[in-house]
């Protein structure tokens, strides 16, 4: 039976820990999901996942709707049987996609029409439309249809895709027809308070299954961020998950966790791995750098993965060098297996009551580490 259930919290933060229940199974939260866009996490096997310890993934129903079709995938069985994951999924809305693909849409209040990124062909989506997809996908979380506004956007222009994004959440809600599945409402409104307090009063009046914080990590920064979710999220139900999207750094994490955020996603552990940038509690490495050539140590040494127990820096380092694939998938093991062990620890922390403590002390540690991720 679908649902969420908060365990227990932190006495000096806003972080919770809990439990969400999808009908492809449990997910223990604040959790991290992978990013599968186009049907698959790239340079990693669902095995591989399961072994680093992701519970839940993410696909993209913008993407998945080109290709290979929302009919293809109906037909061999649904998304799970399709991806061969047999664990929870949340499908975007395509949502995202209006803003990521800005110069190739067109919006207006009934929908969007999409020239596709493949070959330009016309797509028309809107909110009936997009739920309808996820419904047939089969996924275990289906998020409503938004607009994302452009960070620094004029004022009427960010009070006009909140308005969609509301009026077209009612839609996603009318539409929805997947008993089996959890809606979730997106939340917009920008870096402006007052938007998001609105935005958030008129989902939370339609009562979704959670609540996604949408619109940031897109160029707004750190601090900026951990404001606005700071303060939307207490105008959230506290008896259903809260998501930030696309999110993050481990510094973000962290920063939202204790701000009461639930779930994220983010492609840096994967799109990073695949550019030899390793995430470690000390820092970035960068697994190309010579000063790796005859370094017989793992990529962090008290790392559990599949890659730290079985290859040298030296080796990786050479895999990347003359091109072998080797190199993106074990740097991309090591990487999600980071992100996990981050949250196993964030939730360990909550359960000591002492999450405000260490995060503080992990967000002075991390604000010395050089050099920006690649974003994404």
């Amino acid at each position: 039976m679908n649902g969420f259930e908060v365990e227990c919290r932190d006495k000096n933060s806003a972080a919770r820990r809990g439990v969400l229940k999808t009908a492809h199974g449990e997910v223990s939260t604040p959790a991290f999901m992978p990013v599968g866009t186009a049907g698959t996490v790239k340079g990693i096997t669902p095995a591989q996942l399961l072994e680093v310890g992701a519970e839940i993934i993410l696909a993209n129903t913008y993407h998945l709707m080109l290709r290979p079709g929302v009919d293809a995938i109906e037909s061999i069985g649904g998304l799970h049987k399709f991806m061969g994951w047999d664990r929870p999924i949340l499908t975007d809305s395509g949502g995202y996609q209006v803003f990521s693909l800005s110069s190739l849409t067109k919006i207006d209040d009934d929908g969007v029409e999409f020239a596709s990124h493949i070959d330009g062909a016309k797509v028309y989506l809107d909110a009936e439309g997009a739920t309808k997809i996820q419904n047939r996908l089969g996924c275990d979380i289906a998020m409503c249809f938004d607009q994302c506004p452009a960070f620094g956007c004029e004022q009427a222009e960010l009070e006009r895709a909140v308005d969609r994004t509301v009026r077209w959440a009612k839609r996603c809600k009318d539409a929805h027809n997947n008993s089996k599945q959890m809606l979730f409402g997106i939340v917009q409104g920008g870096i402006d308070l007052a938007m998001r307090q609105r935005c958030s009063a008129e989902l939370v009046k339609m009562d979704f299954d959670g609540y996604a914080m949408g619109g940031l990590a897109i160029g707004e920064g750190h601090e900026n961020m951990i404001r606005t979710v700071g303060h939307t999220a207490p105008f959230l139900p506290e008896d259903k998950p809260r998501y930030l999207m696309g999110v993050g750094m481990p510094a973000d994490i962290i920063a939202a966790v204790m701000a009461g955020v639930d779930m994220f996603d983010c492609v840096l552990p994967t799109r990073n791995g695949r550019n030899a940038y390793a995430f470690t509690m000390n820092g970035p490495v960068r697994m190309r750098n010579n000063e790796h050539i005859t370094d017989a140590g793992p990529i962090e040494r008290d790392c559990d993965c599949y890659a730290c127990g079985q290859f040298s820096r030296a080796a990786i380092r050479h895999f990347f060098n003359v091109g072998e694939m080797m190199g993106p998938i074990l740097t991309t093991i090591h990487n999600l297996r980071f992100y996990q062990r981050l949250m196993s620890e964030i939730r360990r922390q909550i359960e000591k009551d002492e999450m405000a403590q260490w995060g503080n002390e992990q967000l002075g540690r991390m604000s010395a580490w050089n050099g920006p991720a690649e974003e994404g």
